[in-house]
């Protein structure tokens, strides 16, 4: 039986420590499902259809990955899709107190649901897709933090 994994997000933007949790994925998992988060509550910067493209794009049609977008929670997305383990990375010790509560909600909600944390790689721990907005929004250069498709896409949100 396949090992199918859900890594969700908003992706807003993809930035190069996403790609990286997707790599790390690919070695844990048979198949990915990169799933974007449409979460009303935020006011995103590129569109849910943006966003999946972004993530194909960097992904080169990887047959083992998938890319796909969902409305509410996760676990029902997860028992929708006949997948029970959710890949989330993690940059700070902040980001597990928040990984934790929501593991644990997710289980309280879906008890054969797993997660499986990764930690971002040294040269990612500090980039965030909302310090990458705002660089990029004011003009600054976000090089090196994002893929190059995407940086040309943010480059056309900046303020001038």
């Amino acid at each position: 039986m396949a090992r199918v994994a859900i890594y969700p997000g908003s992706f807003d933007p993809l930035t190069n420590g996403h790609v990286a949790i997707i790599q790390r994925g690919l070695n844990l998992f048979d198949r990915l499902i990169v799933s974007v988060a449409n979460n009303p509550q935020k006011q995103p910067l590129f569109t849910v259809a943006e966003r999946k493209g972004f993530i194909l794009e960097a992904v080169k049609s990887d047959p083992r990955v998938e890319v796909d977008s969902f409305d509410g929670l996760l676990v029902e997305y997860a028992r929708r899709r006949g997948v029970h383990t959710v890949l989330r990375g993690l940059r700070a010790v902040s980001d597990f107190d928040y990984e934790f509560q929501l593991a644990n909600m997710n289980r309280k909600l879906l008890p054969e649901f797993e997660s499986v944390f990764v930690m971002t790689g040294e040269d990612y721990f500090y980039v965030s897709s909302r310090l990458v907005r705002e660089v990029a929004i004011f003009g600054g250069d976000v090089t090196g933090l994002v893929p190059a498709h995407v940086a040309s896409a943010l480059r056309g949100k900046a303020i001038r």
